[in-house]
């Protein structure tokens, strides 16, 4: 996932390069299905690189219809626990269990979101920054879905 400055391409550039970091970051979950063992952390790293490659195909549709459904439906900013802040980025091993699976996604999705609120700013007035306050969202959710994931498996009430 590359390092954006707050400027905006053409339509078609700006949606290449998010086709390509989605890609990137099925990727990555694929590299880490096919190095992890742990049948848990294993499925939690499908469910994460079928979201990209939902993501990746919305955005090829947003390229051929020259825009995207949905985009700006944006309702309100989804919070998150921001845990991405509190685990440790650390790659997985073949050893790694769902608790280390949880971390490394919510990375992967945190980045993701970076990038996506990067564009969105840089974007801001202009017709495709729509799609990306909506790729913003959709990351958003995922983010806080394992993040809620993880809270409900692995962090304990005192």
């Amino acid at each position: 996932m590359s390092e954006q400055g707050a400027v905006c391409y053409t339509f078609e550039a700006a949606v290449e390069m998010a086709i390509q970091m989605e890609e990137e970051g099925f990727r990555h979950y694929l590299a880490a299905i096919r190095k992890v063992k742990h049948k848990g952390a294993r499925e939690i790293l499908k469910e994460a690189a079928l979201d990209e490659l939902e993501h990746k195909h919305s955005l090829e549709q947003a390229l051929l219809e020259g825009e995207m459904e949905g985009a700006g439906a944006l309702d309100r900013q989804i919070s998150t626990m921001n845990l991405g802040y509190v685990l440790a980025k650390k790659e997985l091993s073949p050893n790694s269990d769902t608790r280390e699976a949880l971390a490394y996604a919510i990375h992967l999705e945190k980045g993701s979101m970076d990038f996506y609120k990067r564009m969105s700013q840089g974007c801001a007035g202009a017709p495709m920054a729509g799609i990306f306050e909506k790729m913003l969202a959709d990351e958003a959710k995922h983010l806080q879905q394992l993040e809620d994931l993880y809270e409900e498996h692995f962090m304990t009430e005192n």
